[in-house]
């Protein structure tokens, strides 16, 4: 469930705020740029990352001024880096929060690092990821991107508002996953307006807080991917080699967006600085049978219809498959292209689920393969891993135009069900010991 959203007063606007857990420590989490609370909610991987913070912290949100559920102000009227510091120390004050950690995503670093050195005394620790003093390139900071690059990318925002823009850089890992795009896109639209987004964008790129740096003197970690498309890693170098004592810690990854992919490392990371511990989040086994299927012959398709024609086949597509799989109560773990992967807590209504999107596909004259196996998982919020699911996408890659491939397991666990199989031999399975009997599914 969503937390309960309040405001607090700081000058005449009314700043949205929520508060998570009930740790001993107070950690204010200052997003960057766009943000909306309730909508950071829906994005399960992010929703898995403010609980596992709130799991070692009294986790205070808020959306700042100008954006999200907080009042929204002129153009002209948006949050200088002082007039943020009032709307932190405001949120503090309203959950009377004496002493805080700070933790600064991106262009919510400078101001956090700007709060550390001016309210010590209200400051616990300060927490810099993906970060930068400064984000125009000069001789002596060679690592900010140029003004002309900006002025590209502003051109980019103001052109294309509302879509998933600049997911590229800022979370590639899943800038094909359609789920995460829509919710991307749906974020920049209610986080704020396309001024207000660029009149922040703009305000953010003249930020610099280098003289602020040696004037830092409380606990301080710097992290950062090392494949950061958005912020290079040497601006986390400069912030820990001129804020006193700082410990910087680079992690592996592409992502700018914390809470794509590795997060459970990251946030490892700052509860382990924070609490001198790291609890890391264990994996939940269950049994379950996955599902990968995709569309025969995709790419030629794709090449002889034209991109239009292709994108909407495969909308349909997608949609059928998506009707399937909730009517034999299964769950879409990934899309990506024309592929699926799915689970059941059932291996029949698996089946069977899978001969219905057979079917649906030959009436848009499509042709599908898929491969189911059953075994334990690992799950971990919304996905799953595993042996298991390996398996089960070996299985896809060796069913051949139209069929659909189980392993001996799902096989044996539908006895009496009525479905009937064709046996297809001993296999291989790549990366998985010993061979396995597969066979074909005849009816059901």
């Amino acid at each position: 469930m969503k937390p309960e959203t309040r405001y607090a007063r700081s000058g005449n606007v009314n700043i949205a705020y929520q508060v998570v857990g009930e740790g001993s420590l107070d950690l204010v989490l200052v997003h960057g740029w766009v943000n909306h609370l309730d909508l950071m909610w829906d994005e399960p991987g992010g929703a898995r990352a403010l609980e596992r913070l709130a799991s070692f912290a009294r986790l205070i949100l808020f959306d700042k001024r100008g954006t999200g559920l907080s009042d929204r102000v002129a153009d002209a009227a948006l949050p200088t880096l002082e007039q943020r510091m009032d709307d932190v120390r405001a949120v503090m004050d309203s959950v009377s929060s004496r002493r805080a950690a700070l933790f600064g995503i991106s262009e919510g670093g400078p101001m956090c690092a700007l709060f550390a050195a001016t309210y010590p005394a209200r400051t616990h620790s300060l927490v810099m990821y993906g970060s930068y003093a400064k984000w125009i390139r000069e001789p002596e900071y060679p690592w900010a991107m140029t003004r002309e690059e900006h002025e590209r990318a502003s051109a980019a925002f103001e052109k294309h508002w509302g879509t998933p823009v600049g997911l590229q850089r800022i979370a590639p890992s899943v800038a094909a996953d359609e789920r995460y795009r829509n919710w991307f896109a749906r974020l920049l639209r209610v986080g704020a307006s396309p001024g207000a987004a660029l009149a922040l964008y703009r305000m953010n790129i003249e930020i610099d807080i280098r003289h602020v740096l040696p004037s830092i003197r409380v606990p301080t970690l710097v992290v950062q991917r090392d494949g950061d498309r958005l912020i290079d890693l040497g601006n986390s170098r400069y912030l820990a080699a001129h804020i006193p004592a700082a410990k910087l810690v680079v992690l592996a990854g592409i992502d700018h967006a914390p809470w794509v992919g590795d997060a459970n490392a990251l946030i490892g990371e700052v509860e382990e600085f924070l609490t001198g511990a790291r609890h890391e989040t264990e994996a939940d086994r269950v049994l379950a049978t996955v599902m990968f299927a995709d569309i025969v012959g995709s790419t030629q398709l794709a090449a002889s219809l034209g991109d239009r024609h292709w994108g909407d086949l495969l909308e349909s597509y997608i949609a059928c498959a998506r009707t399937e799989i909730t009517r034999f109560r299964g769950r879409e773990i990934d899309t990506a292209g024309d592929g699926f992967f799915a689970a059941f807590d059932g291996p029949a209504r698996a089946v069977r689920c899978a001969i219905a999107i057979r079917a649906a596909m030959r009436s848009l004259d499509l042709t599908m393969r898929a491969g189911l196996h059953a075994g334990e998982c690992q799950t971990i919020g919304d996905k799953i891993g595993g042996i298991a699911v390996h398996m089960g996408s070996r299985i896809a890659s060796l069913a051949g135009s139209g069929e659909i491939m189980v392993s001996s397991t799902v096989k044996d666990l539908v006895a009496g069900s009525g479905l009937r199989f064709r046996e297809r031999g001993s296999h291989e399975l790549k990366g998985v010991p010993g061979r396995w009997q597969l066979y074909s599914v005849e009816s059901g």
